[in-house]
């Protein structure tokens, strides 16, 4: 882990307490995984007890502890997709690739994940490859899409130019906002 470039993500957020989550989830995506030094540093920068960053970052699926894939392949199990083969597929790729669900290859090539739902049911059986959603899929086109991708011959997508949030200072009126209940 590179404690300068957390530095930066945590200097990016103005080292805001309120940014904790924006700063995990910009960790994930520079190491695909939480390194423990990160959330330690992070605990330290922010003045915040080590496990209320730790909380946080094991509430949220989203989040891994330990190192991911090069690659990371999730296939939808949500009701349409299950239907459609969901199951199937993933069962496909497990034989395949010889990894099992939420596991990593021992070449540290391909994680493979089950997810719950994508939210994208019109295009099921959906399976997300490096962010990238392929809808309508096969046991057969995933396992063609999956080996073009680990090989190469299919480019990883650029991770997103890095965005500064917007730090807002000003006072904000609620005053129009009705009371719950």
């Amino acid at each position: 882990m590179n404690g300068d470039r957390v530095n930066q993500i945590i200097d990016a957020y103005g080292g805001d307490r309120t940014s904790t989550l924006a700063m995990l989830q910009d960790i994930q995506r520079e190491y695909n995984y939480l390194p423990r030094e990160a959330l330690e540093l992070i605990a330290r920068r922010l003045e915040l007890p080590p496990g209320h960053v730790y909380q946080m970052a094991t509430f949220f699926k989203a989040f891994s502890l330990s190192p991911k894939g090069e690659h990371i392949c999730k296939v939808c199990l949500g009701t349409a997709c299950h239907v459609k083969g969901g199951a199937i597929i993933l069962e496909a790729l497990e034989r395949e690739f010889k990894v099992k669900s939420g596991s990593t290859t021992a070449d540290g090539k391909l994680s493979v994940e089950g997810v719950r739902c994508l939210g994208a049911c019109a295009l099921a059986p959906i399976v997300v490859v490096d962010d990238e959603p392929h809808g309508q899929m096969s046991s057969d086109t995933s396992i063609k899409l999956v080996q073009e991708v680990v090989s190469g011959q299919v480019a990883k997508a650029p991770a997103p130019a890095e965005v500064k949030p917007a730090v807002v200072r000003a006072a904000v009126d609620l005053s129009a906002v009705p009371p719950a209940g």
